[in-house]
């Protein structure tokens, strides 16, 4: 054997182990590959599970507090109706001209003839006049603030009796709240 074909026994030796390296070294750059592009895609589909869980929880809470938002609203408008029904309602009784303003001070004269005639009026300012005329032997003491009515006061100032037309509404409006929400709101 020459050197000139050692040499190329040589050559294709080297070049045989150099193409089988090659061959290999592609094929664990393909198997890397293949599992970046798995690793890759477990990666993204689990970011876009997260992702679409994290948009389902955003999307129930911003509409839970849209609907207390709404609710909220809801109520402080009703309460405003509320507000302005017991206003217009303290409106009419605090006028004069109250259309049955003299027989409801008539009834709540029978209301005092039931507790006893040992007791002075004490009237509200504007209603003066009517409830002298109804008070038959009672006398009649000194003005009460209030939309109407009076107070039925014992001589001896040990005892009284809120016939206001304040008391009466306020105590009714306490009672009758359910009522008027659901004649309002239903």
């Amino acid at each position: 054997m020459t050197l000139e074909t050692l040499a190329k026994d040589i050559s294709k030796s080297a070049k045989a182990e150099a193409d089988a390296m090659i061959a290999e070294a592609q094929k664990e750059a393909e198997a890397i590959v293949a599992e970046a592009t798995e690793k890759a895609a477990t990666i993204r589909s689990e970011a876009a599970s997260r992702t679409e869980r994290e948009a389902e929880q955003i999307a129930r809470e911003v509409v839970a507090s849209a609907r207390q938002a709404n609710q909220k609203e809801i109520l402080v408008a009703r309460r405003k109706v509320l507000d302005e029904t017991l206003a217009a309602t303290r409106a009419e009784l605090s006028s004069a001209k109250m259309k049955g303003r003299a027989s409801l001070l008539k009834s709540l004269m029978a209301k005092a003839d039931e507790i006893g005639n040992d007791f002075n009026v004490r009237p509200v300012e504007m209603d003066r006049k009517a409830l002298s005329e109804l008070a038959g032997k009672r006398g009649m003491g000194d003005a009460v603030e209030g939309l109407g009515g009076f107070v039925l006061e014992a001589t001896d100032g040990s005892v009284s009796y809120d016939m206001r037309f304040d008391t009466l509404l306020d105590a009714s409006w306490k009672d009758e709240l359910s009522a008027t929400t659901k004649i309002l709101f239903d």
